[in-house]
């Protein structure tokens, strides 16, 4: 439901290990080179759909919120309503990924304002420890949503230890969509023992790096992101719900 990378390998191991879908969603990259990316890795045998990572609120106090399912680019930074409201205009799908994790995620207050607009929550995600994991399980039990698992792939060697199965075959982007419009059933799955758990220490080792020096060399070094509400992409069009 939720990677950061898309290559040969990444399309190589997914096909081994059985996916049949990968959400594609990086950040700081803007809707039309994700779709463009994505479309260009799909086949007949795995569908790759493109999706948005946006960082809702200020760098110090970001949200991440997913959506699937957009036909127009979205900005980061930008309000938390202003995010919801893009999305519910667009139609699209919106998860919550890794709720309550570090500074990065909506809280449970924060979704329980926010329900009737939210698809899903994360309940498994092979970078998070067990606690975190636990926490997302309460939250989508307290809030009566439905569950969803990720690798939260940012290293190739994650694809494929966590996913979701969907009660129905999933064969295009809108179909996704629907599914979690509706709130399908589904199943949770993940992979277990050592090498996942080694592989999990692995990726959330990689978050340190993230977001340390490969935050700094992207936002201060690299000029304006694509994704920053004043880029000149945006065509002013968030300058009302950007927080920058």
């Amino acid at each position: 439901m939720h990677v950061k990378i898309l290559d040969e390998q990444v399309v190589s191991r997914a096909k081994s290990r059985g996916i049949d879908v990968l959400v594609y969603a990086p950040h700081f990259v803007r809707l039309p080179d994700i779709r463009a990316r994505a479309e260009r890795f799909s086949d007949d045998e795995l569908l790759v759909v493109p999706a948005r990572e946006v960082f809702t609120g200020s760098w110090h106090n970001r949200k991440h919120l997913l959506a699937i399912g957009l036909s127009d680019p979205v900005p980061d930074f930008i309000s938390l309503d202003g995010a919801l409201d893009e999305f519910d205009r667009q139609a699209a799908a919106t998860v919550v990924p890794h709720p309550e994790l570090l500074t990065v995620s909506l809280s449970a207050d924060d979704i329980a304002g926010h329900r009737e607009r939210i698809h899903g929550i994360e309940t498994y995600n092979a970078k998070a420890f067990s606690c975190h994991n636990r926490r997302g399980r309460e939250i989508a039990r307290e809030m009566a949503l439905p569950g969803f698992g990720s690798s939260y792939a940012h290293l190739r060697g994650s694809i494929g230890e966590a996913w979701t199965e969907f009660d129905r075959d999933i064969d295009s982007e809108a179909a996704l969509v629907t599914a979690l419009r509706e709130r399908a059933d589904r199943r949770v799955v993940r992979r277990s023992g050592l090498s996942h758990t080694l592989r999990g220490a692995v990726e959330f080792a990689h978050l340190g790096y993230e977001n340390s020096w490969g935050k700094i060399d992207r936002l201060l070094l690299s000029g304006m992101e694509p994704t920053h509400p004043r880029h000149i992409a945006y065509d002013g069009r968030f300058d009302d719900v950007s927080v920058y």
